[in-house]
């Protein structure tokens, strides 16, 4: 299967998960999961959130942030090229602390 996101419709997320600001999502979803490619603007967040029933993977394409996982107190740097996992059961927040939007493909295998 290909996923051409740039021919799915945009979801535009106010306040995703409890985050600041709106992410914008273009996204495949079946009962196996999720794949999206997500645009997260200067300023924006995806919330603090636990994955009960999955785990998520999160690839940076363009721009940079941060991550927050779990009860760290150091918040993890993400540019181009780098990825996070979020195993099923843990809790994390994605934060574009940059000034150009922040690019993601996430997958999200639901797990149960």
């Amino acid at each position: 299967m290909t996923i051409d996101f740039d021919k799915l419709p945009e979801q535009l997320m106010d306040h995703f998960k409890g985050g600041e600001g709106t992410v914008q999502a273009r996204m495949h979803m079946d009962a196996m999961g999720k794949i999206a490619r997500l645009t997260l603007p200067a300023g924006a967040s995806i919330g603090l959130h636990t994955h009960e029933t999955s785990a998520e993977m999160i690839y940076v394409l363009s721009g940079s942030g941060i991550v927050l996982e779990d009860n760290a107190d150091d918040p993890a740097p993400m540019v181009p090229g780098t990825c996070h996992y979020c195993p099923q059961g843990h809790t994390h927040s994605l934060i574009n602390n940059g000034t150009e939007p922040l690019v993601v493909l996430a997958v999200i295998p639901e797990l149960g």
